[in-house]
């Protein structure tokens, strides 16, 4: 080591000096700063503001409509949905330049100055006959000072007509052809009366049915879409309640007691209800007495303008005041809060604990630190966007946590409604085809099945060589003949019977009065007689019926696109999300 003290001196002071030229160039500056956008969809970028402005709308939106702040689970299921709105619209806008659609200038000018503009124009610059004010809107154009203002409102204009040219492109690939109308129809007022033997496949018992192992790995193998998962993560977590203590419950009673006095001498009891923010709206209508709930009790026995003593309902405390009475009526107020934990003694505390262990767990061990803590160490497991988690209930921002983490981390603290749950990833397991030993009871369950209906359709056909009509098939299957009637072409279930789509296609190509062979359900094997067949004739359609007709099929088209039409676009796309980087 001596020997080599001068090889070693210049190599660090070589060392240093590149460190210190990459420190001049800024580039470690680079390197630290992560990425410089919440996330792109093919190469486009989603800024944070443009995020943050969603995220804003939203929750002024939930705060004017309730009147209260949004719990941090609910902020957060808001958050996801304007990050899935920002994607939708950059896959949408991508799209529609596929397209090429565009706007032309003339187009924009007759949205602005036409003879029927904008619903915008329209609103602003709209007179009381109706008409617009052409004047005013001239001078609005011409003002110098709206230059900027007239800049925005023809980009959003002209977005607008993009997109109006997108969805009537759209539509025109769903338009509704008169066979349709025509088929729909038929499929409504089509109705049929039945006699039928039924045998449920499920009379067919376990000890009857053989499965060998190679059975169960070939239809594994031929079906293994149906035992698809997607990402999992198998997760251990402690938490902390966030149930009120009897100290908030206290405090909570205390602060409706000192409004008493106040609530008595208050001449305008709907406004003081409001200004205190009763978890009770004021009514303002009179109630009889028999019809008061039973909790409301105490209000009977007051003199009219006085208030009653703090009463506990459902674990949180009231008083009322009785504001009139006319008979046996009564109106009356209600002042009441709900007990919550309080911010600061409270959640502020169990937040401060969930960090500390948090900080604790990371240095000394998950399991360790709960056990010095004599926390519960529970497991649990969520899936890639399925934001229920068994134990733990709806939670988006835990799935977001997990989808952050790396195996054995531990997250940060977790604000739920009711409680706060750090948590530690324990495995992450890819989206594909579950493991046949995973899923063999499954597989299982399912060749049973096919088998009991293969079972049961070969013992059907034997009863039909040697008995010709329904009643022979009953008597010798020692069953009774049931009966369905005004069995609709266009429904799902039979009378009696349960849902049966095959079947009810197959009654419709019957004749009346035949019987039929064997029909293999989904739930049993039916052999059936045609006791009645009424077959709506489409020239009987009246000019509203086929109005009616044509425009349900066309928004079911439409409605079904839009569940699938941006699925479909994110399945093709490029979408890379940064916001674990930066929304820490």
């Amino acid at each position: 080591m001596r020997n080599s003290t001068a090889s070693i001196l210049w190599i660090l002071i070589f060392s240093f000096g590149v460190l210190w030229v990459l420190a001049d160039t800024q580039v470690f500056d680079a390197v630290g700063a992560g990425p410089r956008n919440l996330g792109t969809v093919n190469g486009d970028e989603i800024s944070l503001e443009e995020y943050n402005q969603r995220v804003s709308f939203y929750t002024d939106q939930f705060a004017q409509q309730s009147g209260r702040s949004m719990s941090p689970e609910m902020r957060a299921m808001y958050e996801n949905q304007a990050w899935e709105d920002l994607v939708a619209a950059r896959l949408i806008e991508q799209k529609i330049n596929e397209l090429g659609i565009t706007v032309t200038d003339r187009e924009l000018m007759d949205m602005v100055t036409g003879d029927n503009p904008a619903p915008f124009i329209r609103q602003q610059f709209q007179q009381e006959d109706g008409t617009i004010d052409r004047i005013a809107l001239r001078a609005a154009i011409e003002a110098p000072e709206n230059s900027e203002i007239w800049i925005m409102i023809e980009q959003q204009l002209r977005e607008n007509r993009r997109q109006e040219k997108l969805n009537n492109f759209i539509s025109s690939g769903m338009k509704v052809s008169s066979l349709d109308i025509r088929n729909e129809y038929i499929r409504s007022n089509s109705f049929a009366d039945i006699e039928f033997v039924r045998f449920p496949f499920s009379d067919i018992s376990n000890d009857e049915i053989v499965v060998t192992d190679d059975e169960l790995r070939q239809f594994y193998r031929n079906n293994s879409s149906r035992y698809q998962r997607s990402e999992t993560y198998r997760f251990r977590f402690v938490s902390w309640d966030k149930t009120p203590t009897a100290e908030d419950t206290t405090n909570t009673v205390r602060e409706i007691e000192d409004l008493r006095t106040a609530f008595a001498e208050s001449t305008n009891d709907s406004l003081f209800v409001l200004r205190y923010q009763s978890a009770v709206p004021f009514r303002g209508s009179y109630v009889a007495v028999e019809d008061l709930r039973e909790e409301y009790a105490p209000v009977i026995d007051l003199d009219i303008g006085e208030v009653s003593d703090v009463v506990m309902v459902n674990g949180d405390p009231h008083v009322f005041k009785k504001v009139d009475q006319r008979g046996n009526e009564i109106k009356f107020a209600v002042l009441s809060y709900n007990v919550e934990a309080d911010p600061i003694g409270t959640i502020d505390r169990l937040a401060e604990a969930a960090e500390e262990f948090q900080f604790y767990a990371n240095a000394d061990g998950f399991e360790e630190e709960a056990a010095q803590r004599g926390l519960e160490v529970r497991q649990a497991t969520a899936t890639k966007d399925n934001p229920f988690i068994p134990g733990l209930g709806a939670s988006q921002q835990t799935l977001q946590a997990l989808e952050g983490l790396r195996a054995n981390r531990i997250s940060d603290p977790i604000e739920l409604d009711n409680q706060f749950i750090v948590v530690q990833l324990l495995e992450r397991t890819p989206e594909g085809t579950r493991p046949f030993e995973e899923v063999r009871s499954q597989v299982e369950n399912a060749v049973r099945t096919e088998k009991r209906k293969a079972q049961m359709t070969g013992r059907v056909r034997e009863l039909l060589q040697s008995n010709s009509d329904l009643e022979a098939i009953a008597a010798a299957a020692e069953r009774e003949i049931q009966s369905a009637e005004g069995v609709r072409m266009g429904g799902s279930t039979i009378p009696g019977a349960g849902r049966e789509l095959r079947v009810i296609g197959a009654i419709f190509e019957m004749e009346e009065g035949q019987t039929s062979g064997v029909i293999e359900g989904d739930n049993a094997v039916f052999v059936i007689r045609a006791i009645g067949i009424d077959r709506a004739d489409p020239m009987n359609m009246s000019s509203a019926e086929r109005t009616e007709i044509r425009n349900r099929l066309e928004q079911e088209r439409f409605m079904a696109f839009n569940q699938v039409f941006i699925e479909r676009l994110k399945e093709g796309a490029s979408i890379r999300d940064n916001r674990s980087q930066i929304l820490r």
